[in-house]
C-alpha cells in the first residue's frame, strides 16, 4: 500500500470517528467528497470542487457539499484560506504539512513553497502545553511578473514625460 492510500485511510478513519462523536450520519456522499479532496494537493474553491466531482461522475448536491465542508473544517481535515481579495479557497491539512503561501499583492496569485521545519525541537519546548500538528505561513509581496510590468510601465511613463518636456523646450 502506497503512502497516499495510507493517508486516505487515516483521514477516512478520523472523519468516521468525528462523525460518530458528533452523531452525524456516515453517508457515501460525505466520504466521496473527502476522497476527492484527498486525491489532489491543490487549493480549491467550492465551485471548482463541485465541477471536478461532477466531471468524475460523482454526483453530490451543492447543499451536501457545503454541509460536508463545514464538517471537514470542524474536524480539522480541511483548512479555509482567504488570500487578500481573492475568493475563499480550501486545502487538505494532512499531507500538506509545513508550507508557506506566497501571495502577490498586485495580481493576487498564490504559490506554495516548502518552508521546511521552522520549529526546531528547542523552539517546540518553549511552546508549552501546545502540540503543533502542522503550520502554514502567509508571505505577502510582489511576484516577478508584476514587478517587471511595473518597471516597464514606469520606464514608458518616463519616456513619455521626457518627450513631452522636449516638445515644450523646442517651443520656447
Amino acid at each position: 500500500m502506497d503512502n497516499n492510500q495510507k493517508l486516505k485511510e487515516q483521514v477516512r478513519d478520523e472523519f468516521s470517528e468525528y462523525l460518530t462523536l458528533h452523531r452525524q450520519r456516515k453517508t457515501k456522499e460525505r466520504f466521496a467528497i473527502l476522497e476527492h479532496i484527498y486525491s489532489s494537493t491543490e487549493h480549491f474553491d467550492m465551485e471548482s470542487l463541485l465541477n471536478s466531482m461532477n466531471e468524475s461522475s460523482i454526483r453530490v448536491s451543492r447543499a451536501t457539499l457545503y454541509n460536508t465542508m463545514e464538517l471537514l473544517l470542524d474536524c480539522g481535515l480541511v483548512i479555509r484560506h482567504k488570500f487578500g481579495t481573492a475568493a475563499t479557497t480550501y486545502e487538505r491539512t494532512y499531507g500538506n504539512e509545513n508550507h508557506s503561501h506566497l501571495i502577490c499583492t498586485t495580481c493576487g496569485n498564490v504559490w506554495e513553497s516548502d518552508s521546511g521545519n521552522l520549529f526546531t525541537p528547542a523552539m517546540r519546548k518553549k511552546i508549552k502545553k501546545f502540540t503543533i500538528n502542522y503550520y502554514s505561513m502567509y508571505i505577502y509581496g510582489t511576484c516577478s511578473k508584476c514587478t517587471h510590468a511595473k518597471r516597464v510601465a514606469v520606464y514608458k511613463l518616463r519616456r513619455e514625460n521626457e518627450k513631452a518636456q522636449a516638445k515644450k523646450d523646442k517651443k520656447i
